[in-house]
């Protein structure tokens, strides 16, 4: 027996019977081409099957939007591209371009008693029991309503209420230590004759300040601090000064300063009063 080509544990083929050795490089190269061969196939299989996937979808699309049988006409019996709607001319429903309605002016509501309905007291104007401007605290003390508006004001207030035709006075008194101020807040039927009461009166005379709830009687004899604003149908006159019996002076800040104050929390209380109203009515349509 003839040794083996390799030695010990060679090759498992063994030597041919012309004793030649394989020609392993083309076994390889022909094993190569057989393999790129199946993988070409397997590709071109699945473009085939997503090219008649996509195509199924394409048409199914045409005829489910169909309303003829335009899908399954010739391309020649087709309409021309000029007779197809464009994008901007669709068939479906058009609508009118709207505007939403202007948000309603919550001034249209305090301006005139026509529709200013929401209620009015003096425990709407002036909630709870202390007022607070940032760390300035004071404390309510009485409040009133008439609608005698001549009998909470004294010498020419009284005729510049009266004249302007006043419905109702209502009044709230806010102090701090010695110091307190009493706010009339008078109710107009519009806008103009509030402004009119303001113009008008030129600090000959008052609002009648409010004791009690704490607060003797002040603001009668003494000198005190007036001031006058108007928003809407309403006017606010202020009155401030002592409880101690002693007259105000431009020392004496906390009845400027609860003045001032108490002037621009009626002012926001009448703004607030006409938004909520006004909200009300957007809301009921």
């Amino acid at each position: 027996m003839r040794p083996m080509s390799f030695g010990q544990g060679g090759s498992p083929w063994g030597p041919s019977n012309d004793d030649s050795t394989p020609d392993w490089a083309s076994l390889a190269e022909a094993s190569e081409a057989r393999a790129r061969k199946k993988r070409w196939m397997i590709i071109g299989g699945a473009v085939v099957a997503t090219l008649a996937v996509g195509s199924a979808v394409a048409w199914g699309i045409v005829s489910a939007n169909s309303k003829n049988d335009a899908a399954n006409k010739p391309a020649d019996q087709l309409p021309s591209t000029a007779s197809i709607p464009s994008e901007g001319k669709s068939g479906g429903p058009s609508f009118d371009a709207t505007t939403p309605p202007p948000p309603l002016d919550p001034n249209d509501f305090i301006n005139s008693a026509a529709k200013d309905k929401a209620p009015l007291t003096a425990d709407t104007l002036f909630p709870g029991k202390k007022l607070t401007f940032g760390d300035r605290v004071y404390t309510k003390g009485a409040t009133a309503r008439t609608t005698d508006c001549s009998s909470a004001a004294q010498k020419g207030l009284t005729s510049v209420l009266t004249g302007n035709d006043c419905k109702q006075l209502i009044r709230a008194t806010y102090y701090k230590g010695d110091s307190a101020v009493t706010i009339g807040v008078a109710v107009f039927n519009s806008k103009a004759q509030a402004a009119k009461a303001k113009d008008q009166y030129d600090f000959d005379g008052t609002v009648v300040s409010l004791p009690g709830s704490g607060v003797p009687s002040f603001c009668r004899t003494t000198v005190c601090r007036q001031t006058a604003n108007s928003v809407g149908r309403y006017a606010y006159f202020t009155n401030g000064g002592l409880t101690n019996g002693k007259d105000a002076t431009k020392q004496d800040t906390t009845v400027f300063s609860l003045g001032d104050d108490l002037q621009e929390f009626t002012f926001q209380q009448i703004k607030r009063r006409g938004e909520a109203q006004a909200s009300a009515a957007a809301q009921a349509g």
